[in-house]
């Protein structure tokens, strides 16, 4: 008599087994929003306006002469809620009711569209701080460049060049405290296999810990570089090409340094106009939508320099003055923020 075997019971045999368990992404860190000044007096409208008052003069003064009164120059800055995103899924009945996964896929739905609008929001922080600078061009601000090439080999960023951003922030009267900079990946692949950094900190007890585990953890360095609390971001903006004081760059991509001192110093200034919020519309083709959507603005908003660009791992610096900028994410949610210029840029 025959026994069970693989052979004869074939139907008895789960030949293709599924997980219970979903394969999650691996997300990085977000950090724009931090250094962003949120501002909440939008009781209604899309567009906001902020007056600054410049500087008094002083003049020399004789016995008996009349005293000329002076006005003081002014400025506004402007932004609007001009960009609304939204982040749109459904499902089915029928794959409600089929589906092993079904109860899985439907709480995904809001974590990965609220991650969605905040990554959109995270780009877009950046990209309006570039967009602030004149394109090739030092943007000098008192003599000292915001804008330039790194000066590495190859045109990587060097501890020359975070001296360098600290200079011009300096010179464009940026206090230098809660100094910060947010810089690509290679960045610090870059500073690690540096000679001179390994020079540096080869006297302290720090270098056994970095050579060990690494110039970052997380998405922050171990370690400040000429006071700059260090960043690691995917998501600054890239510059396909760009020649600054005759130095040309392609695939370059900005890295930025800046003070993030609580207040006006904050070089971005932002508003949700309608916070992230989520509907679910009715529909009698699908059994369940999530429709996440709001409305945003964001733009730089101090004088202070800034400079990116980079091929492979160079980086840069830039700055504006005065500009102002707009941006807009939905799951379903306004926002809006500007930057005034006060950071530096190095590609």
């Amino acid at each position: 008599m025959a026994g069970i075997t693989d052979m004869n019971q074939q139907n008895l045999i789960r030949t293709q087994l599924w997980s219970r368990q979903i394969k999650e992404l691996l997300l990085d860190e977000l950090n724009a929003m931090k250094f962003v000044r949120m501002i909440q007096d939008f009781p209604d409208g899309y567009t906001i306006n902020i007056p600054s008052i410049g500087e008094a003069e002083t003049a020399d003064f004789n016995e008996n002469q009349a005293v000329k009164y002076n006005q003081f120059d002014t400025g506004n800055f402007q932004f609007s809620f001009d960009q609304y995103k939204y982040a749109a899924n459904a499902i089915s009945e029928k794959f409600k009711r089929d589906s092993f996964y079904a109860n899985d896929v439907i709480a995904a739905f809001v974590p990965r569209q609220h991650r969605a609008l905040m990554e959109t929001v995270e780009t877009r922080i950046f990209a309006v701080a570039n967009s602030g600078q004149t394109a090739s061009s030092l943007n000098t601000i008192n003599n000292a460049s915001h804008r330039w090439v790194a000066g590495g080999t190859g045109q990587t960023i060097t501890i020359q060049d975070f001296a360098k951003a600290q200079y011009a922030l300096q010179k464009a009267n940026v206090p230098l405290t809660n100094l910060c900079a947010v810089v690509d990946p290679s960045v610090a692949y870059t500073l690690a296999t540096q000679a001179n950094m390994v020079n540096l900190l080869s006297p302290q007890q720090m270098w056994g810990d970095v050579a060990r585990d690494g110039i970052v953890t997380g998405f922050k360095f171990r370690f400040n570089v000429f006071g700059f609390d260090i960043y690691v971001s995917n998501y600054l903006p890239a510059i396909a090409s760009e020649t600054i004081n005759s130095v040309a760059v392609t695939s370059g991509v900005a890295n930025y340094f800046f003070s993030a001192t609580p207040g006006d110093t904050c070089p971005w200034i932002g508003g949700f106009r309608q916070q992230p919020t989520v509907g679910i519309p009715d529909d009698w083709r699908m059994g369940l939508q999530a429709l996440p959507s709001g409305e945003h603005g964001h733009g730089a908003h101090c004088p202070l320099g800034c400079a990116r660009v980079r091929k492979d791992t160079q980086n840069g610096r830039w700055q504006l003055d005065g500009q102002r900028w707009s941006l807009s994410s939905v799951r379903n949610f306004e926002s809006s923020s500007y930057y005034d210029g006060r950071l530096s840029v190095l590609w």
